[in-house]
């Protein structure tokens, strides 16, 4: 197998398996501001701290230029040689006719020369040229631009260099002949502020498939892989987590078993994420970590909240188990958001996951399809070992019962669903368990409260029938 070059933008040498395969040629495709030029001066950047000999070769926009730019986002450009090609800045205010000749016939030797010398001189293992596409301006047709690129490769790769160079793509240019000459083809899409990144090619080594979601902040370009979950099935422990109430425990069995994925189901105002809270309030207090993403609701309201009906207690040491995170699914990509997860819960060794809601998580997703989406990140963590809980709201109040309207029921070990139903005209919350695959559980529905002591459960409501359609009926002769 060929050696790989690290390419100095965080997340991409995962796509790549490594890097860049050393001694081949790059194309990264992509509209304007898609984010080309940056991996190009990143990947400059960290070779120039390995020693490497790169350089730099500018077609298009002047060197003053670019540094500047790589000055603001904190790309050190020491130890990179540069080679500007660039419109002369006196070039417009020069009187220049070519009568005879076309100007790609004066221009090209001058230009191909400078290439030539430079290249020998320097004699570069790491060269980027931004932008290929300008070359097309030195040629008379498309025959003879593809022959002036092509040679042009094969003599930087046969002075041993690693190229990359960019391509302005459009419909009206389109670059499909500089793919095929490329041994590696990276395109960047910029879609109304989504940036996907996608890798169509690579010659000599393979590499992670699908769009990879990324962004371009002060730190530079940063790009955030897709999850693949393990191949292997999940081991599910043998422990069980209490939620820290009885008649809850008795109702679920015992309480949620480790390494298995959990929906918390019901309409708005039911008490999901109380119940979240209670969870994790129990576990935190026999010393296991939780991690709670709220998508929704703000992280004091929710902690004030908890306090008021005892769930957190003026006790630091529980406190500092559950770690709280507010998220903006308007900033954050899903990608981008899996990861926090995945790494948050490696370095702080978590043993719950909670996700509150689905819907927030698919708002970040911005179109994309929530099912794969939610299956890669759920079964990422169960293979690592840590439960998860996912807080579904549902939109109707009563008189309508579905789990779920993202078709993810089938991702669940465990369900528990809320429900409001009326009693003599009063409005009353149940619970009840619907699915649990690796115990058994209670089949009866409990009446479920919120109370400024915490949750209250009552009895199981033998008593009753038609509850899940959200106005019951009274059995007279009910037998326990």
């Amino acid at each position: 197998m060929r050696n790989k070059i690290l390419s100095g933008t965080p997340g991409l040498d995962e796509v790549l398996y490594g890097g860049f395969v050393e001694n081949s040629t790059v194309l990264l495709r992509g509209g304007p501001g898609s984010g080309k030029t940056t991996i190009g001066m990143q990947f400059l950047s960290n070779s120039a701290r390995s020693n490497k000999s790169p350089l730099f070769i500018t077609l298009g926009e002047p060197v003053e230029h670019i540094k500047r730019n790589a000055q603001i986002i904190g790309i050190s450009f020491d130890h990179i040689h540069f080679l500007d090609l660039s419109p002369d800045p006196d070039f417009f205010s020069r009187s220049e006719s070519y009568d005879i000749f076309t100007i790609a016939d004066v221009e090209r030797e001058p230009t191909t020369n400078k290439i030539v010398e430079t290249v020998r001189a320097i004699k570069p293992s790491l060269v980027f040229i931004d932008a290929m596409t300008q070359l097309r301006y030195l040629s008379n047709d498309e025959y003879q631009f593809r022959r002036q690129v092509l040679s042009f490769l094969n003599f930087l790769q046969e002075m041993g260099a690693t190229v990359l160079f960019t391509s302005e793509n459009s419909e009206q240019q389109p670059d499909d002949d500089l793919k095929f000459m490329a041994d590696c083809v990276i395109s960047l899409e910029n879609n109304i502020g989504n940036r996907y990144l996608t890798v169509e090619k690579m010659r000599g080594s393979d590499f992670l498939k699908g769009k990879h979601s990324y962004k371009i902040s002060n730190n530079g370009l940063i790009i955030f892989p897709n999850i693949i979950p393990p191949g292997k099935p999940a081991e599910f422990g043998d422990e069980k987590y209490s939620f820290g109430l009885e008649a809850i425990d008795l109702l679920t069995g015992g309480g949620i078993e480790s390494a298995t994925i959990t929906i918390f189901s019901g309409p708005s105002g039911v008490g999901k994420s109380t119940l979240a809270l209670q969870l994790s309030s129990s576990m935190a207090s026999t010393g296991y970590g939780v991690d709670f993403y709220s998508f929704e609701e703000e992280i004091n309201m929710l902690l004030k909240r908890a306090e008021k009906i005892g769930q957190l207690k003026k006790d630091n040491a529980v406190k500092e188990k559950i770690r709280f995170e507010k998220v903006e699914p308007l900033i954050f990509s899903a990608d981008e958001f899996t990861r926090m997860v995945v790494s948050n819960a490696q370095n702080r060794k978590s043993r719950l996951v909670v996700i509150d809601s689905i819907s927030g998580f698919k708002l970040s997703l911005n179109g994309q399809d929530i099912v794969s989406r939610m299956h890669a990140l759920c079964k990422t963590l169960q293979g690592m070992g840590i439960a998860v809980l996912l807080i579904h709201e549902v939109e109707h109040i009563a008189g309508y019962f579905k789990i779920s309207e993202e078709r993810l029921s089938y991702l669940a070990d465990n369900i528990i669903f809320l429900h409001f139903l009326e009693l003599q005209g009063s409005l009353h919350k149940s619970i009840g368990v619907l699915k649990k695959r690796l115990s058994n559980f209670e089949k009866t529905l409990r009446k479920f409260d919120i109370t400024e002591n915490g949750i209250v459960v009552g009895e199981p409501m033998n008593n009753l029938q038609g509850i899940i359609t959200g106005i019951p009926q009274v059995i007279n002769n009910a037998s326990s």
